[in-house]
This record gives C-alpha cells, sequence and structure tokens, in this order.
C-alpha cells in the first residue's frame, strides 16, 4: 500500500541504496547473504494489504551488512504490527549483535506495518534488511 524511508528507496532484494532502486548492494546479514527481502534505512515504515487472506510472516531483521562495514555505531529496533497490534519488537539492534527472526502469526490479518526505527539517537549506520522476508498463505 505504501512504503516511506529515511533516505533513498525501499530496496526489493539489496541494502538500501542512497540513489534509484537498484543500487544497493545485495542483503547480507551476519555475513550470510539473501536473495530475496527488503532494504531500507531507518526511519521507515512499509505497509501491506493482506486482507486476511495470510498465515504467517517469517524473516531475519537486522542491520545490514553493508551498513555495518561502515561503522558500528548504527542501532535501530524493528517493530511488526497487524492491524495496529503489535506482533513482534526485536528490541534493539546492532550489527554487533546480530539479526533477529520474526516468526509471527498474522492469521486474518488486513493491514500489515514493517517499521523500522533508529534506536540510539544517531541516525547513521541504520541500513536495516528484512531478508528472505515471506508471508504465507
Amino acid at each position: 500500500m505504501s512504503a516511506a524511508n529515511g533516505w533513498g528507496p525501499v530496496e526489493r532484494d539489496a541494502c538500501n541504496g542512497k540513489q534509484a532502486a537498484g543500487d544497493g548492494t545485495p542483503i547480507s546479514l551476519g555475513g550470510t547473504t539473501y536473495a530475496k527481502g527488503l532494504g531500507v534505512h531507518a526511519p521507515s515504515e512499509i505497509v501491506y494489504h493482506l486482507g486476511g487472506r495470510a498465515k504467517r510472516l517469517t524473516a531475519r531483521v537486522g542491520i545490514d551488512d553493508f551498513s555495518a562495514g561502515q561503522s558500528a555505531a548504527g542501532g535501530v529496533r524493528a517493530r511488526v504490527s497487524g492491524d495496529g497490534v503489535q506482533l513482534f519488537d526485536s528490541g534493539t539492534l546492532t550489527a554487533a549483535g546480530g539479526p533477529k527472526s520474526v516468526d509471527v502469526d498474522v492469521t486474518g490479518v488486513q493491514i500489515l506495518r514493517l517499521v523500522v526505527q533508529d534506536a540510539n539517537g544517531n541516525g547513521s549506520y541504520d541500513h536495516t534488511s528484512w531478508a528472505e522476508a515471506l508471508v504465507r498463505v
């Protein structure tokens, strides 16, 4: 339904870049490269209409290796909500702490939101990836 991003485009299958869509590096979290997913820069919000037809959302979310390679100063918080109800909260994510797994029940959810916010007040090095983000029907 919508995609808002701190700067640059929301990238499909790549880390968020500074220029046009498609200029980001491959999604990589903790040294593992993923073929699919979303790359964003905090703050971001991606909204999907599921129409109550989905069952589960799964993903790995964390500071992308691209950002971690620039500096260890990044810190974000990733949240998932369905119809206004919080389904997942990562707590603070850093490159050193690695990514977290997301596996939430979205049965009956109409509107799904994936939100990434700055978690340490500096707004830098906050490239975040939702690797292998899949909605199962």
